[in-house]
């Protein structure tokens, strides 16, 4: 069975669906990290700034990353708008409960509902644009302004955040949300095309359970081995077991009638080159980004809102190539080499932060990083979005978005565990020199791998997808 999209009829209706699929994507990613604002308990400070003591806690990740896996089948199973709606309305509901919290445990467990569903969010989004803009030019355009939109969504997050704990409260940075909710439910619910869902196919519930179980035993051990030791049972017994349950994941899915990833859309190679891409560019920023925000916020003593006004650089450079560079470039030169300079480019601004100290600068080394930071993520997630989703059957649609968010989640959870164990190890070795600058020599360590990994998978990029 095939679903066929109604449409918005009109070019001009088609855009306002992309504003309105859009505009949740921003909201859910807007909403201010743990780490910079909400909740003053959870800030960092120069004498612990991170839970091992040099970086942030892949924790905050896992909800997201896990519930990826499941979220595949659902913009299928129940309709990309009827998701995007649900998504819309059980986030709006796990904010107003963080924001109510009267304990860390209820902020916690508030803050992980977030996570399950924005993992609802992103592909039914993603999965409206491919089945809405066809031409291949337009679907540039799209992907490229979703991108900005994404990328906007965090830095408003950071300022916002700065400016609701500064000058109302904390609980406000969740709150806000509720009126965004109600607008962004009732535009969508008017202005969003439907698409059937093959109410036939069945969500293969074991495998989402396998799927997430193996990637929560991959970040913990990972995690684990910044404080017990690569050699520690723990630590081994966790990545074995991921092992054993991602291996099994995979297995399954080649067998089940209705698989949450069908294989089928990991034979492209420029496909698994797409995903290869978002998830090691996700491995080197998204840690960087929390160990950047300690520098600011812990050692160079920003306040919440200068520490959201300080990362908007990242959003100019993101703005430009993913809305201008990027989608005049797509169609020209195909998206090999958008890929590989856009990875690149994230790489040489890891690399630039590989000279962070205590006393370093923001103009002279801080934002030249960011810049770049920017340039790589504009160039290079449009493409990725446009390459992940061409050319595929409308059915599967839902499982090439979703495997869109859950490689960027599971590459920023792997590579906040692996950079956090980084930093610590450069951290304990450099302690002679000080608390602070043992701290900030962490973070730069981190910041060289980080930067190394990204130009390797550069060159990996540029062999797997062909030529155009």
């Amino acid at each position: 069975m095939s679903s066929v999209i109604e449409a918005p009829t009109g070019a001009r209706n088609r855009w306002w669906a992309l504003g309105c699929s859009d505009w949740p994507s921003c909201w859910s990613s807007s909403t201010p990290p743990s780490s910079t604002s909400p909740c003053p308990q959870c800030r960092p400070t120069s004498a612990c700034p991170t839970s091992h003591g040099s970086g942030p806690s892949p924790r905050t990740r896992w909800p997201t990353a896990v519930c990826c896996c499941s979220a595949a089948a659902w913009p299928t199973g129940f309709g990309r708008k009827n998701t995007l709606l649900i998504g819309i309305a059980c986030f709006a509901l796990a904010s107003a409960v963080g924001g109510a919290a009267t304990g860390t445990g209820m902020l916690i467990a508030a803050r992980a509902a977030q996570g399950v569903f924005a993992a609802l969010l992103a592909p039914s989004t993603v999965s409206l644009l491919t089945l809405t803009f066809t031409e291949p030019r337009e679907r540039a355009k799209a992907f490229g302004i979703l991108s900005a939109i994404m990328t906007a969504g965090g830095a408003v997050g950071l300022v916002l955040g700065g400016v609701l704990t500064e000058y109302l409260d904390w609980r406000w940075c969740l709150f806000v949300n509720l009126p965004i909710a109600v607008v962004a439910g009732v535009a969508g619910w008017f202005v969003l095309p439907n698409v059937p869902g093959h109410h036939e196919a069945k969500i293969d519930w074991f495998s989402g359970l396998i799927g997430s179980a193996g990637i929560v035993s991959l970040v913990y051990g990972l995690s684990e081995a910044a404080s017990r030791g690569w050699d520690s049972l723990p630590v081994l017994g966790f990545l074995g077991l991921a092992v054993v349950l991602l291996a099994t994941f995979a297995l399954r899915q080649a067998k089940v009638p209705n698989p949450l990833l069908p294989l089928s859309v990991l034979k492209d190679r420029d496909r698994t080159g797409a995903y290869f891409s978002i998830g090691a560019a996700s491995f080197g920023m998204f840690g960087m980004f929390l160990f950047l925000t300690y520098q600011l916020q812990a050692i160079m003593h920003y306040g919440a809102l200068a520490t959201g006004l300080a990362f908007l650089p990242i959003l100019a450079g993101n703005l430009l190539f993913a809305t201008q560079i990027s989608p005049r470039l797509l169609p020209r030169t195909g998206p090999r080499p958008l890929l590989v300079i856009g990875l690149l480019l994230l790489a040489s601004g890891l690399a630039v932060l590989t000279q962070l100290t205590p006393d370093a600068s923001y103009a002279g080394l801080i934002l030249p990083a960011e810049v770049l930071l920017g340039m790589g993520a504009g160039l290079s997630m449009p493409t990725v979005m446009n390459l992940a989703t061409g050319r595929i059957e409308p059915r599967d649609t839902g499982a090439a978005s979703a495997f869109i968010t859950t490689s960027q989640q599971v590459g920023a959870s792997i590579g906040t565990a692996s950079l956090n164990t980084i930093a610590a190890s450069a951290t304990a070795s450099a302690a002679g020199i000080g608390a602070t600058a043992a701290t900030v020599h962490g973070y730069a360590a981190a910041g060289g791998w980080a930067a190394g990994f990204v130009a390797v998978a550069a060159v990996g990029v540029g062999v797997l997808v062909r030529r155009r």
